[in-house]
């Protein structure tokens, strides 16, 4: 029999140890639902990992994503920027026989909603008052010079001389002593001419000064000057109004078509045609 020696003894417990641990490790790595850990100098392992996408996160998780976000949802997402302010525009000269102030605050004093505003028509025109003549658009109208027919035309300012302080010193000369341009002179005419027919031949063949200007917005002639007197030059209420047989019409001077024995006067107002009894003209 061989008998051993301590050092053959102490080899064989070694042995024994080191089986008895490698047993014990391969049943932890084997056992059910065991996953192993790569190690740190496990490169095969930790490039399959990163190989791997994540899973996207649902909105709802995004307010945990970063410390103190919150969620959006659609209806918290900026609105686009809608309030980029309109460029200015100059606004349109009034109506001849409508003021400048009223024709700025029909566009925008809000229709009542218990009586309903008369139907202005595609000139922005007011209904004319029932036995005054309608108006008639120029490229409507058809002249008959055949036909001649007389009316009477004058053309006066006498209102500056209550105003003079108002006048512009360079055009007070201008202001004839009595405030007469044109005395009252019987004029001819052709069927179908309109007021700024006539007015236009009058001056020209009186050497009077006119100047005018179109206004598509009403259709219509706009007179801006007769006798080198202007509006505004006798204050921020001042210029040229018309009327046929008394009455300010409510539409301008291209628009109503004269007839025979017609009496029309231009007449300069310092007051919005308060002053010569034409304020803001409804007819009557």
């Amino acid at each position: 029999m061989v008998r051993k020696t301590p050092a053959a003894k102490k080899t064989t417990i070694a042995l024994v140890g080191v089986f008895i641990v490698a047993v014990l490790v391969c049943a932890y790595a084997f056992a059910p639902g065991a996953t192993a850990k790569p190690m740190p100098d496990d490169t095969a392992g930790s490039a399959a990992a990163q190989a791997e996408d994540p899973a996207p996160l649902p909105p709802e998780a995004l307010a945990f994503a970063v410390p103190g976000a919150t969620a959006l949802s659609e209806t918290d997402a900026p609105a686009p920027d809608t309030q980029t302010p309109a460029a200015p525009t100059e606004p349109e000269p009034a109506e001849q026989g409508k003021p400048a102030d009223k024709a700025a605050s029909d566009a925008e004093t809000p229709a009542s909603s218990d009586t309903p505003e008369p139907k202005k028509d595609k000139y922005q025109t007011d209904p004319t008052p029932a036995g005054k003549p309608k108006p008639q658009e120029p490229q409507d109208t058809v002249v008959d010079t055949t036909v001649k027919l007389t009316c009477t035309f004058s053309i006066r300012c006498d209102t500056i001389l209550q105003n003079m302080k108002n006048l512009k010193e360079s055009k007070v000369s201008l202001v004839p002593p009595d405030g007469v341009i044109l005395s009252k002179t019987t004029v001819t005419f052709s069927e179908g001419e309109n007021v700024f027919d006539v007015l236009k031949r009058v001056t020209q063949s009186k050497k009077i000064h006119m100047e005018f200007s179109g206004n598509p917005l009403y259709n219509s002639a706009y007179i801006e000057g007769i006798n080198n007197l202007y509006e505004f030059d006798c204050g921020s209420r001042s210029g040229w109004m018309y009327k046929v047989n008394g009455w300010f019409p409510n539409y301008g001077c291209s628009r109503y078509v004269l007839k025979q024995g017609d009496t029309v006067e231009w007449v300069y107002t310092c007051d919005l045609g308060y002053d010569i009894g034409g304020g803001y003209s409804t007819g009557t």
